[in-house]
Parts: C-alpha cells; structure tokens; sequence
C-alpha cells in the first residue's frame, strides 16, 4: 500500500525517533502531541500568562496548543481535524477534563470517538496532556454509529465511527452517565460473594460495546484489535473470566495499568477496533515461547496487520534471562535497554510471520512504567526503526507482569 511520511514546520521537530505522522492508503497515523516545543519544554504560549492568571488555564492552552500542531499535521497529509475517525487522550490529571473538554469543542464540531484516561506523567515535565489521532482522507466514506442500548456519553465524543469496512469504537466505561456507576455494574451488597465489581464492570462495558457493533452490522467475531486500561491489575483474572465469554477466540489485546478513569469507581475502559468479517484476514503466530495473554499475536485484515502489545515476558511467566541485567556483568547493559530489545525482537518475529517487517510499521505506542528509562530506550528503539514511524509514549502505572518495564503496542500496513 501507498504511504507518506508527513512532516510539516507547523508542529514542533521532535526531539526522540519518530516522525509526526504517516499517511498509508487513506488513512493517516499520527504521532501523539504534547504541548512542547521541543526547545524551551512547554511552550511559552501553552502556558498561563502569570501577568493575566484569570484568562486562561494551563490546561485549555495546553490542549490548543497540541490541537493547532496537529491540525497542521492533518493539512499536510490533506486533511482536517473533521476527517479525524479516533482519538485517545492521555491527561495526567483527570481534574483538567472539563476544562480540556471546553477546548476540544472549539476543534470538533462534529466530535469523533474517543477515549480518555488519566496517566502517571508525559515526556516533557509540566505537560499535562497527550492526543492520538487517527484520521482518514476526505474522500474516505463514513458514517457515525450510535448503539441503542448504549449509555449516551456527557462528554463531547461519538460512540463509534465507519469507515468503509473498519470500525472505531469510543472506549467505554461503566457509566450510565446519570447515577455514576450504575447497579447493573456494581456488586450487589445484599449478595456480596457472588460476584465482583470488576466482573460486572466489564460485563456492563462489552454488553455496551456489542450495541454499538450491532449498529454498525458487525459482531465482536470482527474485533482486530483491543486496548484495555485496568485501575487495579489485581482486577485482572476476574476481568479475563468476562473476557473469555465474550472472546471465545480473543483478538490481539494491550492491557496496562492507569490512573484513573473518567466516572470514579469505574475501573476498566475498553477500546476496541474491528474490521468487516468480508475483508480477508489470517491470525498470526510469532516468537516461539513469547506470551500473549490469552489471545492472539496478530490479525492481518486486508493489508494492515494489528498487533497485540508486547513486553518482556515468557509465556511460561516472568522475565526471560536474555531481557535482564546479567549481575555479572553490571555495567554492559541496562534492564529498559534488554527488555527494549527483547520486545522489538518479539514484534519483527510476528510482523515477519504476517510477511512483513518493522519498515511497515505506521503507528506506535509505548507505555512506559518510568520515564526516566526513556533515553536508554530510544536509543535501542533507534536501532530497529532507522526511519522510524509515528509514536506516543507515555508513562502508566503498571503492566501485567511485575518487573516489566515497557509494553509496545503497534499497527503495520502491508507495502
């Protein structure tokens, strides 16, 4: 398939290896924004005026500052912030969303799905506030989706978005969006040991989601891809129980530890993506040993391959020798340095297995659980990317296995 590396002086150079945005077919990938300049740390004009400390908050100019790059990003590849098909925002204090929320009107009218979640810090000190976009030509044909039995959001986004045969689904939380979280998705104290807050929750979320699907004519059979954000890791084996009845063949999935989310109590938001089952696909295995936690390495529909996220476990659990400091030799190597490696290794191993390659690779997430490790990291992830593809890299909480430092998550399009 056709792609475009986009480059455009209206957004800030980064400093790391990534490039601002990649335009594959119709649809463009790009890289998450903070709102720096990649000179001063944040931009003087995303930051309140101390002379005027009442015309303005750091988070709304954070938040249009971020908007106009990457408004200028989606006009160099041809489109527009209205072509804008899935978002995700990553804020580091979920206080600022209303405020945030007031700014995000300003640039979509007519709002996109999105998902929003609270995060433990972004690149550049002070930055309160990443966007992730993903957007598709002018020509591109679509049509927004509105389950029927799924809550109505208050805040400003749409459930889900068709695009030819692909759709974007908002992340969803368990919310009514009248009472908070609502008793279907709570534990019923009169019967406290026959279920759980987080089984009930993600029961709630994926009856919710599977609307929006039906909407649009599609099953969850048609999932390519899965993001889910947990607020306790400690949830997780309850969560998979629900996973697996609504899963039984699980489609590629990253799971990583947040903050917080947007209703308080919830404790799970799930995002999905899922292709029209007419489209061709395969799933595909990788690396002999590597862990996917129940579910697959990768779903090739069409020419773009979904890829589950990767960090640096056996299947068989824990850290493999091979992504660990050898405490013989300290000072050859580094532990994000070896897990950064590992992962990367993993991913070629499964893009390779899709007849494909790391050169293919258009959109990328990192979630870190320190972003101290960030400069050792990059500089492994230099040695894999020589031209390398869009990127947001955040730090979150946790990941499923302790000790593991980084989690990979990205999407390739077949050349």
């Amino acid at each position: 398939m056709k792609r475009e590396v986009i480059t455009t002086p209206g957004a800030p150079t980064p400093l790391a290896h990534y490039c601002q945005g990649v335009l594959a077919g119709d649809t463009l990938y790009a890289a998450g924004q903070i709102a720096s300049d990649y000179r001063t740390g944040v931009a003087p004009e995303a930051r309140q005026d101390p002379a005027f400390p009442y015309y303005g908050s750091d988070i709304q100019k954070q938040a249009r500052y971020v908007l106009q790059n990457l408004r200028s990003v989606f006009e160099a590849a041809g489109c527009g912030l209205e072509d804008v098909v899935k978002s995700q925002v990553f804020l580091t204090d979920l206080n600022d969303f209303h405020y945030f929320d007031q700014v995000w009107k300003e640039f979509f009218p007519s709002p996109p799905p999105r998902t929003t979640v609270q995060v433990s810090a972004l690149l550049v000190p002070g930055c309160r506030v990443e966007i992730d976009l993903i957007g598709v030509r002018p020509g591109a044909q679509r049509r927004v989706i509105t389950g029927a039995a799924t809550p109505s959001p208050i805040a400003h986004y749409c459930q889900g978005v068709m695009v030819d045969d692909t759709l974007y689904a908002a992340g969803q939380i368990a919310s009514d969006y009248r009472t908070g979280v609502p008793p279907e998705a709570r534990r019923d104290p009169a019967f406290p040991y026959y279920a759980s807050d987080i089984e009930r929750q993600a029961r709630y979320v994926l009856t919710n989601i599977r609307s929006v699907y039906e909407a649009a004519g599609m099953s969850f059979e048609d999932t390519v891809k899965a993001q889910v954000f947990l607020t306790d890791l400690a949830d997780y084996p309850y969560f998979e129980r629900v996973w697996r009845e609504f899963f039984p063949v699980a489609p590629p999935r990253t799971t990583i530890q947040i903050g917080a989310l947007l209703v308080p109590g919830c404790r799970i938001e799930i995002d999905l993506t899922a292709v029209d089952k007419r489209v061709e696909r395969t799933r595909v295995g990788g690396t002999p040993g590597a862990t996917v936690p129940y579910g697959t390495s990768a779903i090739l529909a069409g020419e773009t391959l979904y890829v589950a996220g990767r960090h640096a476990a056996t299947a068989g659990g824990g850290i493999p020798a091979e992504a660990r400091q050898d405490p013989a030799f300290p000072y050859y190597g580094s532990d994000i340095q070896k897990q950064t490696r590992y992962v990367l290794q993993e991913l070629a191993g499964v893009l390779e297995a899709a007849g494909s390659g790391l050169q293919d690779v258009v959109k990328t997430q990192v979630f870190l659980t320190d972003l101290a490790d960030f400069y050792y990291f990059d500089q492994v992830w230099k040695e894999f990317f020589p031209s390398p593809p869009p990127r947001t890299t955040v730090q979150v909480s946790g990941l499923l296995v302790p000790g593991c430092r980084v989690e990979v998550d990205v999407t390739a399009v077949k050349r």
